[in-house]
C-alpha cells in the first residue's frame, strides 16, 4: 500500500483556504500513485475552534468543503479530519472518502483535552476499513492511546491527530506509538497538524513505527511536509531526532516560538512587531525570536531608560538591536516620570519611595510602547517569562502588557538557554554582558532580583516541582530545598493568580501552561 501523509498548516475558520490546500495535496497524492492520503484531525476547520464548533453555519461550511474535496478523490481513498454534527452534538471525525464521495465518518470517542471539553461530544471511536485490499484501523485524536486488543488481521493503524507541541510531549507521543506498534504488532501511522494556532503550536513530526517497534519515517518538525510511504518497500529504521528524547530541547523551543509568533502575526493580518528593549535577557531573546519570525525589517526596538537605569543597560540594548539589524530609538522616560510624580504630589506626596513609583515607571513605558503600536502599526510583544508570571514579579498594565507573549511559558533559566542557543546558531547577537549581569528590573537604585529571591536556578527548580510536577511543599522540602524559600515561593505563586488572569495570550510551550493545564480559581482560600 502506498500511503501519502500530508502534514499541513491550517488556519482556524479559513475553511476555503484549508479546502484548497487539502485538494492540492490530494492531486499530488494522485500524481504519485498513492492508494490513500491522510490529513490531520479537523483539517478542514482548523483547531482548536472552540465555540465555532457550536455554530450550525460553521459546520455546514465544513460539510460543503468536504463535498468539494470528495469530488477530487477518484482513484484513491482520502481520510480527512472534519467536525461534524452527531446525535449528541459536534464530533471530531475522520471522513472516509472513496470513489468521489464520503462513505462514512469515524468519530472520536474520548474528549480529553480541556480545549475540546464542552465543545465536542464523544462518538463511537476507532473503526476498521479496507484500503487496497488490506484491513486498516482508523482512529481520531486521543482514542489512539486507548486502543487495545485489535483484530490480528489488521495490518495498519491510521491515527489522524492534532497534538500540540510542549516540552516532553513529543517523547510521550512516540513512546505511546512504540508501545502500541510493538504490543499489537501493527504499523502505526500518525499524521499531525503543524503551525501556530493562537496560543498553541503544532509541531508536525508525523511519523510511522512498524510492527517491530522500529521507527521507519519521521516527517519534518515545525514545517509542512508531504511523503508517500510504500509499505511494501524496504523501509529502513531511522533514528528519532535527539531533541525528542533529550532533556536539552532548547532548539525545539526556539523553533516552536518562531513558528508560533510568525503564524500568530500572519494569520491575524499583522506584519510588524515592537519590543521594549531594556538591556535584559528577556527582551533580548524576544527581539531575536521576532526578527527570525518576521524579518528584521519588521521589528522595532524602543529603549526607555529612567534615572535608575544603568548606562550599560542602554548600551547592551543598542548592541542587540544593531546586531539584529532592527530599527531602534532611545526615549528616556525621566521627564515624563518626574512630571507625573509632581502632578500626583497632592495625593501621594510626602510618602517614602515604594512600589508605587516603580509601577509608574513600568506603566509609563507601556504608554509609550502602545503609542508606537497605535501610531505606526507595530504590534507590541510582551517580554515576560514563566518565573516572573508565577511569582507575580511584574506590573499589571506595565510589563504585563502586549498583544502576545512568546516567552511567557518559559522559565527564566530556559530564557538563558535560548539566549545561548541563539548566540551559538546566529553568532553572538546577545552580548556576554547581558548573559552575565544579575537580573534586575532597575526600578530603584541598585535593585536586583536577588534582593528578594535565591538564584533563578533554585527558583525554577522549585517552581518546576510545584507547577509541572504538582508536588506539595513538603515533598519539595524533603528533596533538599530550604523550607523558608519554598514557603515564600509557594505564597507568591498562590497570591498572584489575579495577575495571571490579566496577562496577554501566552504561547504554550510547556505541558503545564498557566490558565490551561494549570487553571486555578481567581479567588482561592485553600492555600495548601
Amino acid at each position: 500500500m502506498k500511503i501519502a501523509l500530508a502534514q499541513l498548516n491550517y488556519t482556524i475558520g479559513d475553511i476555503s483556504a484549508n479546502k484548497d490546500k487539502i485538494i492540492a495535496n490530494i492531486e499530488r497524492a494522485k500524481r504519485e500513485k498513492a492508494d490513500v492520503v491522510l490529513f490531520a484531525e479537523q483539517a478542514i476547520s482548523g483547531t482548536p475552534a472552540f465555540d465555532l464548533l457550536r455554530k450550525t453555519t460553521f459546520l455546514e461550511l465544513c460539510d460543503d468543503a468536504l463535498a468539494e474535496i470528495a469530488s477530487h478523490c477518484k482513484g484513491l481513498t482520502a481520510i480527512v479530519g472534519v467536525p461534524t454534527l452527531g446525535e449528541n452534538g459536534t464530533q471530531s471525525a475522520a471522513a472516509i472518502i472513496e470513489r468521489g464521495r464520503v462513505v462514512r465518518y469515524i468519530t472520536k470517542a474520548n474528549i480529553t483535552a480541556r480545549r475540546e471539553m464542552g465543545f465536542l461530544s464523544g462518538g463511537k471511536g476507532a473503526e476498521t476499513i479496507k484500503i487496497a485490499g488490506e484491513k486498516v484501523c482508523v482512529v481520531v485524536g486521543d482514542d489512539f492511546s486507548q486502543l487495545r486488543g485489535l483484530d490480528h488481521n489488521i495490518k495498519h493503524i491510521f491515527s489522524i491527530n492534532a497534538r500540540r507541541y510542549g516540552k516532553g510531549m513529543l517523547s510521550y507521543r512516540y513512546q505511546t506509538m512504540y508501545n502500541l506498534a510493538y504490543l499489537e504488532s501493527k504499523d502505526v501511522i500518525i499524521i499531525n497538524h503543524v503551525g501556530g494556532s493562537g496560543e498553541i503550536v503544532y509541531d508536525g513530526t508525523s511519523g510511522i513505527i512498524n510492527s517491530k517497534g522500529e521507527t521507519t519515517l519521521i516527517m519534518k518538525s515545525f514545517e509542512e511536509d508531504f511523503v508517500v510511504y510504500d509499505t511494501e518497500a524496504d523501509n529502513k529504521p531511522c533514528d528519532l531526532p535527539v531533541e525528542i528524547y533529550s532533556h536539552e530541547r532548547t532548539s525545539y523551543n526556539f523553533r516552536a516560538a518562531v513558528l508560533g509568533l510568525r503564524d500568530y502575526f500572519h494569520k491575524s493580518g499583522y506584519t510588524k512587531a515592537c519590543v521594549g528593549l531594556s538591556g535584559g535577557i528577556d527582551s533580548a531573546v524576544v527581539a531575536c525570536i521576532a526578527a527570525e519570525a518576521l524579518g528584521k525589517e519588521n521589528v522595532r526596538g524602543l529603549m526607555l531608560p529612567s534615572q535608575f537605569s544603568t548606562d550599560h543597560s542602554v548600551t547592551d540594548a543598542q548592541i542587540v538591536a544593531e546586531n539584529l539589524g532592527i530599527e531602534y530609538s532611545v526615549l528616556p522616560i525621566t521627564e515624563a516620570y518626574t512630571s507625573l510624580i509632581n502632578t500626583m504630589k497632592p495625593v501621594i506626596g510626602g510618602r517614602e519611595f515604594d512600589a508605587t513609583e516603580e509601577n509608574i515607571q513600568a506603566r509609563l513605558r507601556t504608554i509609550m510602547l502602545m503609542a508606537v503600536q497605535n501610531k505606526t502599526g507595530y504590534v507590541l510583544l510582551n517580554s515576560s517569562n514563566k518565573s516572573e508570571n508565577a511569582l507575580g514579579l511584574c506590573t499589571l498594565y506595565g510589563d504585563t502588557a502586549g498583544a502576545f507573549s512568546v516567552t511567557g511559558d518559559l522559565y527564566k533559566t530556559e530564557i538563558y538557554d535560548l539566549a545561548r542557543y541563539i548566540n551559538k546558531v546566529f553568532g553572538d547577537i546577545i552580548p556576554t554582558s547581558i548573559l552575565e549581569k544579575e537580573p534586575s528590573s532597575e526600578l530603584h537604585p541598585g535593585q536586583k532580583d536577588s534582593d528578594i529571591l535565591p538564584p533563578y536556578d533554585v527558583v525554577d527548580a522549585i517552581l518546576t516541582r510545584m507547577i509541572e510536577q504538582e508536588q506539595h511543599r513538603e515533598e519539595i522540602i524533603n528533596a533538599g530545598f530550604d523550607s523558608e524559600t519554598v514557603e515564600k515561593i509557594h505564597s507568591m505563586v498562590m497570591q498572584n493568580e489575579k495577575k495571571r488572569y490579566q496577562f496577554p495570550p501566552v504561547l504554550r510551550l510547556s505541558a503545564y501552561a498557566f490558565g490551561h493545564e494549570r487553571l486555578m480559581p481567581l479567588i482561592n482560600k485553600y492555600g495548601d
